[in-house]
């Protein structure tokens, strides 16, 4: 009896302790979730409380990074799980000698334009997100190309078809982009905003060759757009690759691998030196 008596208020506060265990590791994933923690780049530490907004990059000590729009800036098909940002990131605070964060990668494969401006309007965290940082890095157009144009050859194989439904959805989305680059700009008018331009990954592909014309007019639009903002600016990428695509391209033919990420994180760079 004396044994009973002890084993069962021992299983009673061995089951109490795992519970109040599971409760606060809970607690700790949701407090992750709710309130991320900005990604350090290097060994520089912040030594003051953050803001709700950052300074201007040219008068900032720290440069502060947020991220988003398509598959290109959430890093797909570099195996290293760097992508432009992250290397961006390193080669910013290596050759300005500041501090830099990634305050956030808010970025989403198969994002289109239409979604990323609704994110901007209705999303409370990207606006957030947008007003505390210095600098913003965006991707953009390429699904609205891309996916139009496999649209428009309904599964067939590889054709000039596909350059037609590129047409179309140019002069669809443009207008999409437009509204995307006012919303940053009216969100945070004070950060500096580089929008990295589309490049075409089927260059190597004889009937699809010509879908760099669709893209360099899709390129030449937004330039226009961005050019009305003293504080944006367009970074080419459409040369890195079309001679490069064996090299530059992940396996899946359309996303750069490390080399091609890195090569564009340092335009990324050298736009801001």
């Amino acid at each position: 009896m004396s044994r009973s008596r002890l084993l069962w208020p021992l299983l009673a506060g061995l089951t109490a302790a795992s519970t109040v265990c599971l409760l606060l590791g809970f607690g700790w994933a949701v407090k992750d979730m709710l309130y991320p923690a900005m990604a350090e780049v290097g060994p520089e530490l912040a030594t003051k409380p953050e803001t709700d907004e950052a300074l201007p990059l040219e008068e900032a000590t720290e440069i502060r990074i947020v991220a988003f729009g398509d598959s290109l800036t959430k890093g797909t098909g570099d195996t290293t799980g760097e992508g432009y940002v992250k290397l961006a990131a390193a080669g910013l605070r290596d050759k300005l000698g500041k501090p830099v964060r990634i305050i956030n990668n808010l970025a989403i494969n198969g994002m289109l334009t239409r979604e990323l401006s609704e994110k901007l309007e209705l999303g409370s965290g990207y606006r957030q997100a947008i007003k505390g940082a210095n600098l913003i890095l965006f991707t953009i157009g390429g699904n609205d190309l891309f996916q139009s144009a496999r649209a428009a050859n309904q599964g067939r194989p590889l054709s000039a078809l596909q350059i037609a439904g590129m047409a179309s959805a140019l002069t669809e989305t443009m207008d999409g982009f437009e509204k995307v680059v006012q919303t940053i700009g009216s969100i945070n008018p004070d950060a500096t905003i580089l929008y990295i331009g589309l490049y075409n990954p089927f260059y190597d592909v004889e009937q699809l060759r010509s879908g760099s014309l669709e893209v360099q007019q899709w390129n030449t639009n937004a330039y226009a757009i961005l050019h009305k903002y003293p504080k944006m600016m367009m970074v080419p990428t459409f040369d890195l690759f079309e001679w490069q695509i064996g090299k530059r391209l992940s396996e899946d033919h359309f996303h750069p691998n490390h080399e091609g990420y890195k090569r564009i994180a340092e335009r990324i760079v050298s736009a801001l030196e």
